[in-house]
C-alpha cells in the first residue's frame, strides 16, 4: 500500500498529513495526486462523496500555490457554505506548519463586507459558493485575472442546485490558460457539458464504476403504510440505541414537524432546513458535529455539503424525486472508508423505485422488518446492560458514597437488584410498546412491484432558469410530439435541466419531436436516461422529421 510521500508530496506536507491522522491515501487520492502535482493538465475525478476528494485536490494545490505571490492563484467552487468552510478548514490544517498561505472563504449568509476586507488583504486561495462569488464580482471586489487553478468540487450538486449560469459567468472571467480540475460523484450530461466547454483534453479518472454507490454502504428498506411512517421511524430509532444519524425529508414542513415530534417524544434531535438563518444553521451543525445531537432531520438542499465524521445511519422518510439525490443522501455515511447504513421507509407502491436504485447503483437493497414492541424492549435492555458492563468506575471518588448505597440495598438479593435496576429503563419502553401493533405491510413484493408503473424517463436541457414550468413542458410535448397529458407521468423541473416520464410507446415521438427545436433561442436537447438511449436516438433520427420543422418557429420565442 502506497504512502503519501510515495505519491510525490513534499516531506513537509507529508508530515502535516500524518499529524492530522491520515495514514494511507484513499483510492482517489492515490490516483489523482501524482497527476495533479504536475500542474499542467485539466483533470476530471469521479468518486463518491466521502472518499477523500478534498485531500485529493487540496494537497497538490497547496504544493503548487506559491506563497511568495500575493495575488489570487486558485479558486475552489463548492455548492454549499458548509462544504466550503470544510474545505477551508482542511486546507488550513494541511498548511499549519507548512506554508503561510491566505485562504479566504466566500459564502452567503455571512457579512459580505468582512469577506471583501479579507480578500483585499490578500487571498492566494479563494473557496467560494457560486452565488456569493457572483455578488462579489458584481461589486468588483474579487479579481480572477490572476487565477492559475480552478477546482469545481461536487460539480453535479452545483448543477442540481441551479448554478450552471453562475458557473459559466465565473469561468468566463478567469484566464483561458488556467488549469481546471473537476470532481464529481456522478457525470450527468450537464457536467459533461461543462467539461467539454471549459476543459482541454482532460485526464479522467474514475474510482469505482460511474454513477455507482459507495461500496461501504449497506442499503436497506422497510415497507410501511404512509400513515405509520413516523411510528416506524421511532421503532427504528429505539431499536438502534447508539445511532448517530441523519434523517431526510422531502419538504421543510415535514422536516420541522418530524424534528419537533421527536423532541416532544424525548429524542435528542433537531432540524436543518432553508428557513434557518446562518446563525441558527451554525448552532445546529455545531451541536451535531460535537454529538450533543445524535439525530439531525434535514432537507436535501440544507444537507448538501455536510461532512460529519462517523454518521452511522442515513434514514429516508421519503425516497427523493430525483434518484441522483439518493446517492448524495446516502453518501453522508460511510465516509473516509468507514461503514454505514442507509435505510428507506417506503410504501408498497415504491418497491419499483427500489429496483431502479439497485440497477443504478449496482448494489443490492435488502428488506428488513420493522421491529416489534418486544424486540425493541429487548434491544434497549441489552444496550443498558452493555453500558453497565463498560462504565468506567471512579474508585477514589465514589468510595465514600458506597456505604450508604450498600445500606439502602442490603435487603435485596443479587438477582432482585439486577431486575430492579434493569426495570428502571425497561419499564418505560414496556409501557409504550405493550400491545403495540405490527407495522410491517403484509404484501407480496411481486404484487406490489406490479402496481408501480413507470414510464420511459427523459432528460431535457431546460429548467427553471429557462422559465420552463410543467404547464409549458406539457404544451411543448403536445404541440411538438403529439403526446397528450394522459401519456405523461412524473415531471421534475430542476434549475438548469429537467426530467419527465412518458409511456414507453411514445419514446420515439418525444425524441423526434423535440430534438432540433429551439426554446427561447436555446437549442433543445432530449435524451433517454436508460440503456435504450442509443437505439432510440437512432430510430428518432429517421422519424417524423417534418414535425420538428413545423414546430421549431413556435418555440424560438418561447
Amino acid at each position: 500500500m502506497k504512502s503519501f510521500q510515495s505519491l510525490g508530496l513534499s516531506q513537509e506536507l507529508t508530515q502535516a498529513v500524518q499529524l492530522i491522522g491520515f495514514e494511507t491515501p484513499t483510492p482517489i487520492q492515490e490516483k489523482a495526486i501524482p497527476v495533479l502535482l504536475k500542474g499542467n493538465r485539466d483533470f476530471i475525478g469521479l468518486a463518491q462523496t466521502g472518499t477523500g476528494k478534498t485531500a485529493a485536490f487540496g494537497l497538490p494545490l497547496l504544493e503548487l500555490v506559491d506563497e511568495k505571490i500575493q495575488a489570487t492563484q486558485a479558486l475552489v467552487l463548492a455548492p454549499t457554505r458548509e462544504l466550503g468552510l470544510q474545505i477551508v478548514s482542511d486546507l488550513e490544517n494541511f498548511t499549519e506548519n507548512f506554508k503561510n498561505l491566505s485562504i479566504v472563504a466566500i459564502y452567503g449568509g455571512a457579512s459580505i463586507s468582512e469577506q471583501i476586507r479579507k480578500v483585499k488583504r490578500g487571498a492566494q486561495i479563494i473557496v467560494a459558493t457560486p452565488g456569493r462569488l457572483i455578488d462579489m464580482l458584481g461589486r468588483k471586489a474579487v479579481n480572477l485575472n490572476t487565477i492559475r487553478y480552478v477546482i469545481l468540487d461536487e460539480a453535479d450538486e452545483m448543477l442540481n442546485m441551479g448554478f450552471k449560469e453562475d458557473i459559466d459567468e465565473i469561468l468566463s472571467k478567469t484566464p483561458n490558460e488556467k488549469i481546471t480540475w473537476l470532481f464529481s460523484a456522478t457525470m450527468p450530461a450537464e457536467v459533461r457539458g461543462i467539461a467539454s466547454n471549459y476543459m482541454h483534453n482532460p485526464v479522467e479518472l474514475t474510482v469505482g464504476e460511474k454513477n455507482t454507490g459507495n461500496v461501504n454502504i449497506e442499503h436497506k428498506y422497510m415497507v410501511v403504510n404512509e400513515s405509520n411512517k413516523y411510528s416506524a421511524l421511532k421503532r427504528l430509532l429505539d431499536f438502534t440505541p447508539d445511532i448517530f444519524g441523519l434523517i431526510f425529508c422531502r419538504t421543510r414542513i415535514d422536516t420541522q414537524r418530524i424534528a419537533e415530534n421527536l423532541l416532544k417524544d424525548g429524542y435528542n434531535a433537531d432540524s436543518l432546513h432553508g428557513d434557518l438563518n446562518q446563525a441558527q444553521r451554525d448552532k445546529v451543525m455545531m451541536k451535531f458535529r460535537s454529538r450533543s445531537l445524535n439525530i439531525l432531520v434535514a432537507t436535501d438542499v440544507a444537507a448538501r455539503g455536510i461532512d460529519v465524521e462517523s454518521i452511522s445511519h442515513v434514514i429516508h422518510m421519503n425516497l427523493p424525486d430525483e434518484m441522483e439525490f439518493y446517492t448524495h443522501r446516502s453518501g453522508r455515511t460511510a465516509r473516509a472508508g468507514k461503514k454505514g447504513i442507509s435505510i428507506a421507509l417506503i410504501t408498497p407502491k415504491e418497491l419499483g423505485k427500489i429496483r431502479q436504485l439497485e440497477k443504478r447503483l449496482k448494489s443490492p437493497f435488502s428488506q428488513i422488518p420493522i421491529p416489534t414492541g418486544p424486540e425493541v424492549c429487548q434491544k434497549q435492555l441489552l444496550a443498558l446492560m452493555r453500558k453497565v458492563h463498560e462504565v468506567k468506575i471512579n474508585e477514589k471518588e465514589i468510595e465514600s458514597f458506597l456505604p450508604a448505597v450498600y445500606e439502602e440495598l442490603k435487603d435485596l438479593s443479587k438477582n432482585e437488584l439486577i431486575k430492579r435496576f434493569a426495570s428502571i429503563e425497561f419499564n418505560r419502553f414496556l409501557d409504550y410498546y405493550r400491545d403495540a401493533p405490527d407495522l410491517n405491510v403484509k404484501i407480496r413484493e411481486t404484487q406490489a412491484a406490479e402496481r408501480y408503473t413507470t414510464g420511459t424517463r427523459f432528460f431535457i436541457n431546460l429548467g427553471k432558469l429557462d422559465n420552463l414550468d410543467k404547464a409549458t413542458l406539457l404544451e411543448m410535448l403536445d404541440d411538438c410530439c403529439r403526446v397528450s397529458k394522459k401519456n405523461i407521468g412524473k415531471i421534475d423541473i430542476k434549475g438548469a435541466y429537467s426530467f419527465f416520464e412518458v409511456e414507453p410507446d411514445k419514446a420515439d415521438d418525444i425524441l423526434a419531436g423535440l430534438n432540433g427545436i429551439e426554446f427561447r433561442n436555446r437549442p433543445v436537447r432530449v435524451e433517454l436516461t436508460d440503456d435504450r438511449k442509443s437505439a432510440a436516438n437512432g430510430r428518432a433520427g429517421r422519424k417524423n422529421k417534418k414535425k420538428r420543422n413545423v414546430n421549431r418557429k413556435h418555440y424560438q420565442t418561447g
